[in-house]
């Protein structure tokens, strides 16, 4: 055996390591984004309040991690990604630990924003060690591993935390992060390497007050727009204008500042700024379905919450499926003809899923989850890979951080689109349904006959009444599906903007490193 086939084996079994303790790391920080979801109304009984305090629990860890996590790249560069991010694994796990502890709203509220806070940056650090520490021909499997803990976390993240709210206690939704942090926490004390620190680098405080401002705006205004009637409401009608203020000035202030927050050199390459706008339409798509199938499935199906949980888990195993199929035909495969591939599944499947009915059984569910999670899975990993193909590493840490940012506000922004309108929908045809009860219609005529229905007693209207509502919200969701269904389609044409992969020059993609 030669010495440099030799060499390469350690240097392969630390790899190995490496992402195990990154993909911990993920997986942990992604339970979160829905674990904890399942858990409200025990919450909302244990503390004593009511549904709109309650969401404050999701509002401020959501608001938190979405104003500090374009901070990542800063912070890094200023400290070291190793370092960074270790600290960000120990915060994330101490701050769980407190939730779990909370005794009181305000308690939950305040370890919530803090867990938000050193939970922004797990995502986008743990995709920029993977990035550095594999060669680029191995970039797709590395996407692959890393993508699982991403696609999969949010998507498990129900089903397990309706497990443990079930047989155990909502405390535990948050205790459950302890063992991922401690083995995140080893593995990347031994495995990960630090990076160069620049301490040269001056912090742009008005463009991150700036972008905090905006992005905690606009984070607020979708999070609260549903419960307060969106801009009937004096609330939204501020955050929606200071989110496009505040937004608005941190464009023009970043190209024309001398040190500005972020790099505008990053938007010159055109994998990367494509990438942004298509990780945002899959942001759309990952969250929503998952956030319409529950009320769904219970409300209209009549599916306890346990089975729901159990039958929405094989859309992750359809995902997991996809990427290592993906990891394995990355580099022999145009990674443009996977993401259309997988555009395509996710649209198959959201038009199946318009066909949904009143008589729908559990096997279309999970047909129709393996489905999507199958697209989905073909999508992420090559549209990882791509947007970072050709952007010179020293704009990493930034990169990935602006990518987990837009997928992120993609999601936020999916999920208030599609219950506003599913609740406007609704209303709609509710309306339309509701003119055709009336005496002449025979279809009713022929139910008060057999004593189905009666329209001579409040308890007979009242029961008509409740099934015209549950079939105009039966409709409703079908709609919403299909918006999805436009939205994912959408997304092809722009598969045209981006390039194939170019490897980069020895002086962009040369990373130093420190032991």
């Amino acid at each position: 055996m030669s010495a440099s086939a030799t060499a390469a084996q350690p240097e392969s079994a630390r790899h190995i390591w490496v992402a195990m303790s990154v993909m911990l790391a993920t997986i942990m920080q992604a339970l979160d984004t829905t674990i904890a979801n399942v858990a409200l109304p025990h919450m909302q009984g244990a503390m004593g309040a009511t549904e709109d305090q309650i969401s404050w629990v999701l509002t401020s860890y959501i608001v938190a991690a979405a104003i500090f996590m374009p901070l990542t790249g800063f912070l890094t560069a200023r400290w070291g990604r190793k370092r960074v991010f270790m600290w960000a694994v120990v915060g994330f796990t101490l701050t769980s630990m407190l939730c779990g502890a909370a005794q009181s709203l305000p308690e939950m509220v305040l370890f919530r924003l803090l867990q938000g806070v050193f939970g922004a940056s797990l995502v986008p650090l743990s995709q920029a060690v993977l990035l550095d520490t594999y060669p680029p021909e191995k970039h797709g499997a590395a996407m692959a591993m890393w993508g699982m803990g991403v696609m999969v976390g949010p998507i498990l993240g129900p089903t397990l935390g309706g497990w443990l709210t079930e047989y155990y206690n909502w405390r535990w939704v948050f205790y459950i992060n302890l063992p991922f942090g401690l083995l995140a926490w080893f593995g990347l004390a031994a495995f990960v390497r630090e990076t160069p620190i620049d301490r040269s680098r001056r912090f742009d405080l008005l463009g991150f007050a700036l972008l905090s401002l905006g992005i905690g705006a606009l984070q607020m205004m979708l999070d609260r727009g549903q419960s307060l009637d969106w801009f009937a409401n004096p609330e939204i009608m501020i955050e929606a204008v200071l989110a496009g203020l505040a937004l608005y000035l941190f464009v023009a202030h970043i190209f024309t500042h001398e040190h500005p927050f972020i790099e505008p050199a990053l938007f010159r390459d055109r994998n990367f700024s494509v990438g942004l706008v298509m990780i945002f339409i899959v942001g759309i798509i990952l969250l929503a379905t998952m956030a319409l199938l529950p009320p769904f499935m219970h409300g209209l199906l009549g599916y306890p919450v346990i089975d729901i949980g159990f039958l929405l888990a094989p859309r992750g195993v359809g995902t997991m499926i996809a990427m290592a199929m993906v990891g394995k035909l990355s580099g022999r495969l145009d990674a443009r003809y996977m993401i259309a591939l997988g555009l395509g599944l996710t649209s198959l499947s959201l038009w199946d899923m318009t066909l949904f009915n009143a008589n729908t059984d559990g096997w279309d569910i999970v047909r129709t989850g393996v489905t999507q999670g199958f697209g989905l899975g073909f999508i992420f990993v090559p549209l990882s890979t791509i947007t970072f193909a050709s952007l010179a590493a020293r704009y990493r840490n930034e990169g990935t951080a602006l990518f987990s940012l837009m997928r992120n506000i993609g999601s936020s922004i999916g999920i208030s689109v599609v219950m506003t309108y599913l609740a406007q929908r609704t209303q709609a045809n509710h309306a339309v349904f509701a003119d055709y009860i009336t005496p002449f219609n025979l279809a009713l005529r022929h139910a008060t006959e057999a004593g189905v229905y009666s329209l001579t007693t409040p308890q007979g209207l009242a029961a008509i009444n409740g099934e015209v509502t549950r079939q105009a919200a039966m409709l409703a969701y079908l709609q919403d599906f299909r918006l999805m269904m436009w939205i994912t389609l959408i997304a092809i044409p722009l598969l045209v903007l981006l390039r194939a992969p170019v490897r980069h020059t020895a002086a962009d993609s040369e990373l130093v490193i420190l032991d």
